[in-house]
């Protein structure tokens, strides 16, 4: 059958797409329409990626339909790892390759690991429990949030001083708490996890199910009722796309379902510049409500000289980026205008991230809130008309605390 005959007959789903020429595997691709995906590549029109312009050399393609997008890129990553086409190689040469590891700590975690070859990361795995890729062309840090929502992966250590943020949000079991073993915790978690990422969703499904016959047999009910949410969950992940635009690359369709834009933690930065030494900076944490004490940092800023507001947000960002552990919010808020909305878009951008932003200005005559938000997502921009006072109280809460550890530093400073 023609090439563009069978293209017709694709599905309107996600998938993957598996392009030859002749009998060798020449490229593995991911999509969320199949059929809009494939008739992409036969357009005439190139985006400057190797098979595009080798495509009229492909002379058949075969295709996978999957449940979610998410099992559409699992799938492909293992193709990839399996078979190495050429061209998919090729889109890589001098870029590293993206994985997702689980530790091998007593409560493991989920990683990305960086690496150019897969020989490079194989060198490394002695440090891992479960190595799954690579994954190309997809931005990894989205994918951990949305797995670590579906499967409450800890991000905190055992036994803390106080309960992790996630938890607070019931997004941990109580790692940080100690309300569950290292034995649950691998079978509720981490075996799960590896199936699903191993592309046995129905094995995963089953394991679940297991799970919560057995805590609901010895009269655990809210934490069967916890899996039975999870299982809906994870049927479900197809309506629930993967979440947002911001997760696929540029090579990746954009035919996601809008959502109601939601928010469960909004992070807000401050300056206060006084002085050679007294320069600082701080980091609130609200939720949709309230603030989230335990989860404040304090920043002394080491390299900027002078007194640049911008260049000292700039530093406590890079250094807030560096921690891949802290959970990500689902909105940067800054006290400043476009000076400062600009850089914590730089900031975001150089580890390729793409979370909304609000900048709130004093406006010209220093009595009127503004607001600067970052692109026109038309949920966004509703969420924050409807949420001027809890960000007005986001932005007054970060300059307290920034002003407070200030005094402190001074404090220190005479005494000296």
């Amino acid at each position: 059958m023609e090439i563009r005959q069978k293209i017709k007959k694709l599905p309107d789903n996600p998938g993957i797409y598996l392009f030859y020429q002749g009998s060798e595997l020449v490229y593995v691709g991911k999509a969320t329409s199949l059929k809009k995906r494939v008739a992409s590549y036969f357009n005439g029109v190139k985006n400057f990626r190797p098979i595009e312009f080798m495509i009229d050399e492909v002379d058949n393609f075969k295709h996978i339909e999957t449940d979610s997008v998410i099992e559409a890129i699992i799938l492909e990553a293992s193709y990839i790892k399996k078979f190495q086409p050429k061209y998919n190689v090729k889109e890589k040469d001098d870029k590293s390759w993206n994985y997702l590891v689980i530790t091998k700590n007593d409560f493991p975690h989920l990683e990305v690991a960086r690496e150019h070859t897969l020989k490079e990361i194989e060198r490394k795995t002695k440090n891992y429990k479960y190595l799954f890729g690579p994954f190309p062309s997809i931005k990894t840090n989205q994918m951990l949030k949305i797995l670590h929502n579906l499967f409450f992966v800890s991000r905190c250590l055992p036994n803390q001083k106080r309960p992790c943020f996630d938890y607070q949000i019931g997004h941990c079991l109580g790692v940080c708490t100690g309300e569950i073993s290292k034995m649950e915790y691998r079978d509720r978690v981490v075996k799960p996890l590896a199936y699903f990422l191993s592309g046995r969703k129905k094995t995963m499904l089953l394991s679940l199910e297991k799970q919560m016959k057995k805590l609901s047999k010895n009269q655990r009910f809210e934490d069967a009722k916890h899996i039975r949410d999870q299982i809906g969950a994870l049927k479900r992940i197809r309506d629930v796309a993967l979440l947002d635009k911001s997760f696929l690359s540029d090579s990746f369709e954009e035919e996601v379902n809008e959502k109601k834009f939601e928010v469960k933690r909004i992070e807000g930065y401050d300056i206060s510049n006084l002085g050679v030494d007294a320069k600082v900076g701080s980091m609130v944490v609200f939720n949709s409500k309230h603030p989230i004490k335990t989860e404040y940092k304090k920043f002394k800023i080491k390299t900027v000289i002078g007194q640049s507001d911008v260049d000292c947000l700039k530093e406590v960002l890079e250094r807030r980026l560096k921690n891949e552990n802290w959970v990500l919010p689902e909105i940067f808020l800054v006290d400043g205008g476009k000076p400062q909305v600009n850089t914590v878009r730089k900031a975001l951008s150089s580890v390729k991230l793409s979370i909304p932003i609000v900048g709130i200005a004093k406006g010209p005559d220093r009595r009127k809130d503004e607001f600067i938000c970052s692109g026109n997502d038309k949920e966004f921009l509703n969420w924050v008309d409807a949420n001027n006072n809890l960000l007005i109280r986001v932005r007054d809460e970060a300059h307290r605390f920034a002003i407070s550890y200030q005094r402190q530093v001074l404090r220190k400073d005479k005494i000296k």
